[in-house]
């Protein structure tokens, strides 16, 4: 492999803790477990909704689930409200704690670094914002303005053309496998970020890279 022209890193947990939104869940009155099946669901139904050839916004999409998800559930608020709260959530969560060293470790090795999200520009951007590190990212891209969702290679060759790299300079950094699969599908490089220490699942292509933690990926770069 030759060295990445760029590092471009998915958002949603592979940068962003999203634990905090299992209270988001609790403060509604619906159980904090349900956190992680809605996630699940909306990513698969935004994936349905890529293969039948649309590209849908992730916040309609994580909405729609949600309110079917709690639909029935003894809320202590409306359903909108209980919906619109939990939404909110995503808003407010923060980076994971070894995300700004390693953003630092990258940048100090010289690396182009953007994101790539099958949610929204805005969420990425106030992350990096309450983190102090917005300015060494250089660009937040969302697959809203991609022909599709993540993990369609089109939209890992749309980052890399807005970067002004071939796809094959790219180096995609993600902790969801079927990411780390579109992306060396379409060509790109790739490093799983494995925070949990779980197994990769062998039905998807393996990563080039295996770390940790990100800083331990610019140990490896570098």
């Amino acid at each position: 492999m030759t060295r990445p022209a760029a590092i471009l890193f998915d958002v949603n947990e592979t940068l962003s803790d999203m634990a905090p939104m299992a209270d988001r869940f609790a403060e509604v009155g619906a159980a904090p477990g349900a956190a992680k099946l809605w996630f699940a669901a909306l990513l698969r139904d935004g994936f349905a909704l890529t293969a039948a050839g649309e590209n849908p916004a992730f916040a309609d999409v994580g909405a729609s689930v949600l309110r079917g998800l709690l639909r029935g559930e003894e809320l202590d608020r409306g359903l909108d409200a209980a919906v619109q709260h939990i939404m909110d959530g995503m808003s407010a969560l923060e980076l994971h704690p070894d995300v700004v060293p390693g953003i630092g470790a990258l940048k100090a090795g010289g690396f182009r670094l953007a994101t790539l999200s099958n949610g929204s520009t805005a969420l990425a951007d106030k992350l990096f914002s309450n983190a102090g590190v917005r300015d060494d990212v250089e660009q937040l891209l969302s697959v809203t303005d991609a022909p599709a969702w993540k993990p369609d290679a089109r939209a890992y060759r749309y980052a890399a053309g807005q970067l002004g790299v071939d796809v094959s300079e790219l180096l995609l950094v993600a902790v969801h496998p079927w990411d780390i699969h579109g992306a060396s599908s379409a060509g790109a490089q790739t490093a799983w970020i494995n925070r949990s220490g779980g197994a990769y699942p062998d039905h998807f292509r393996p990563a080039d890279h295996t770390v940790r933690a990100l800083p331990e990926l610019a140990e490896v770069l570098v």
